[in-house]
């Protein structure tokens, strides 16, 4: 199908009744399906990426893209698989490249590539070893931060006499390379750290009232306004949080169910892996552009995800765990899936 006719028909489905999905009932997926509506308009390829015979996903965590074009994806590798590898790179058009990162199986969740000087550097959160760990673009490691025995929570003992939970889910960071880490699995604390990895405070702690969190599950720093922010996947509160650089409360914003991480895109444009079902695209406001893949009315993604694949329906999002934009505007969304999904969203 040319890409002139695709939208054709998608403009034409969409009529005065909001957006749909063209083919998503197409179990075998004859037709590409296309989301969104406007400049918001993509065709959905999902299981993109040549994936090697020797590697069978695990959950699919996290997504970010280099400089180069080459996509990277961490998984948590299923057990079926003969390569143990947690760490895949694609070239810009999916031809697989290298992969590496036994060492992160069953633990690889967050992800987020960052250049210093002329160098890239990935930051990986290790939720089965409670670790942080900064390496080169292959896999090569630069340091490791593990428990926060530094802060005062972490210092003291819980009610079971042991120290309290530690499970870091995903990191930011701050322009001046200051590191934010959320424990969104163990404790729901941000752990703030120089760029040397030096301890510095910690903020949120669990709650529902404004500075405090319930599984700080994605984060990132935001600096499309005057001064840089972090925003918070206050996951388990059902909502973002968006705080200052010391950890004191801003403001919530609304839009997402359970929001899981964060992208922004050149023009201020912020998508949002919603886990239960769908993608949010937000503005430069905050403010919802539109939902992709919408599938959380049917309220089945959780038995859903633990079928094969030839259970999922075209154009439908199942549990979005982690999205990135690339450099054209193209969306990137891996999902937590026991057999892991990675679907390309091309902008048309």
């Amino acid at each position: 199908m040319k890409k002139s006719t695709s939208r054709r028909r998608f403009l034409f489905a969409v009529g005065g009744g909001g957006p749909v999905i063209l083919g998503a009932q197409d179990k075998a997926g004859s037709r590409t399906p296309v989301l969104g509506d406007g400049a918001h308009t993509y065709e959905v390829t999902h299981d993109w990426g040549e994936l090697p015979g020797n590697i069978k996903y695990g959950k699919t965590h996290g997504v970010c893209e280099d400089s180069q074009g080459r996509i990277y994806v961490h998984h948590t590798v299923n057990e079926a698989s003969e390569s143990s590898d947690s760490m895949v790179v694609f070239d810009a058009k999916g031809k697989f490249i290298k992969s590496w990162g036994r060492e992160f199986k069953g633990g690889a969740h967050g992800l987020h590539i960052r250049k210093e000087g002329s160098t890239e550097f990935l930051y990986l959160c290790d939720t089965k070893r409670a670790l942080v760990v900064k390496t080169t673009l292959d896999g090569e490691e630069v340091f490791t931060l593990g428990y926060p025995k530094e802060s005062k929570p972490y210092s003291r003992p819980g009610a079971d006499g042991k120290p309290i939970k530690y499970s870091p889910t995903n990191l930011a960071i701050a322009p001046n390379g200051d590191i934010y880490v959320g424990d969104g699995y163990g404790s729901s604390y941000i752990n703030q750290y120089n760029r040397k990895g030096e301890y510095i405070r910690t903020f949120g702690g669990p709650g529902k009232e404004a500075g405090q969190l319930d599984c700080p599950h994605g984060i990132i720093v935001d600096e499309r306004g005057a001064k840089p922010i972090l925003t918070v996947a206050d996951r388990g509160n059902h909502r973002i949080q968006n705080l200052t650089l010391d950890g004191e409360h801003i403001e919530f914003v609304g839009g997402t169910n359970m929001p899981c991480h964060f992208s922004f895109y050149k023009n201020g444009d912020v998508v949002v892996p919603d886990l239960a079902a769908r993608v949010t695209l937000l503005d430069r406001k905050n403010q919802v552009i539109l939902h992709l893949g919408d599938d959380s009315a049917a309220n089945t993604w959780k038995d859903l995800r633990k079928e094969p694949r030839d259970k999922f329906t075209p154009g439908k999002f199942i549990c979005p765990h982690g999205a990135c934009f690339d450099h054209a505007g193209n969306i990137f969304v891996v999902e937590w899936v026991e057999v892991g999904r990675v679907s390309k969203l091309r902008k048309v």
